[in-house]
């Protein structure tokens, strides 16, 4: 299994916008819908980051009571293997792809679908991931059950699960694979 992080690559990988102050969160937001208007980070909401803020308490919350290791406030999100949806949201996209066997599992939580669906009161249809947070072991079993949404639902057409969302609670091993994409991109601009 591989976890993968998408992002533009003017902007570089694992930026976070709940890492940063609200009003800074505000700029960024606003920088990206004038630069990259095609983008889907450009459509998000005014309400997002505070949004977003609220979903990763409750995942803190639902991670701490599983006793997950949490080394940083605002995980790093990658997602389950590649994601020809998440592909398409930057009009650079690039991507890294890390081995599970990288991680301390007891650092990365996962969601089936994205988190915030997951938790949004929006998504009342029943189905017995909602509204719950995993652990590497039991998203093998989840897996083992449904699949890859990826696989069955990349489209949206079946509901918002189209990827299985990681939150990684560490900066290890992602410092390195960051140091490692820095160092490729030098090396391909002296070249």
């Amino acid at each position: 299994m591989y976890l993968y992080h998408f992002f533009d690559r003017r902007t570089g990988p694992f930026r976070s916008l709940t890492n940063i102050s609200p009003e800074e969160a505000k700029a960024v937001i606003e920088k990206i819908r004038e630069e990259r208007p095609d983008s889907l980070c450009a459509r998000r909401d005014d309400q997002y980051v505070q949004k977003r803020r609220n979903c990763e308490a409750i995942l803190r919350r639902e991670f701490a009571a599983k006793g997950g290791l949490m080394e940083k406030d605002s995980p790093h999100y990658m997602v389950v293997e590649f994601s020809p949806w998440l592909s398409t949201w930057f009009e650079q996209s690039e991507y890294i792809r890390i081995p599970i066997e990288e991680f301390d599992l007891r650092t990365v939580s996962f969601t089936y679908g994205d988190s915030m669906p997951t938790f949004s009161d929006r998504c009342a249809d029943g189905k017995e991931y909602r509204k719950k947070l995993y652990t590497y072991e039991e998203i093998l079993k989840v897996i083992e059950k449904y699949g890859l949404p990826q696989d069955w639902n990349d489209d949206g057409k079946f509901g918002p699960e189209r990827y299985i969302e990681a939150h990684v609670w560490s900066e290890m091993p992602v410092a390195k694979y960051i140091d490692e994409y820095y160092k490729k991109l030098a090396k391909k601009e002296e070249g």
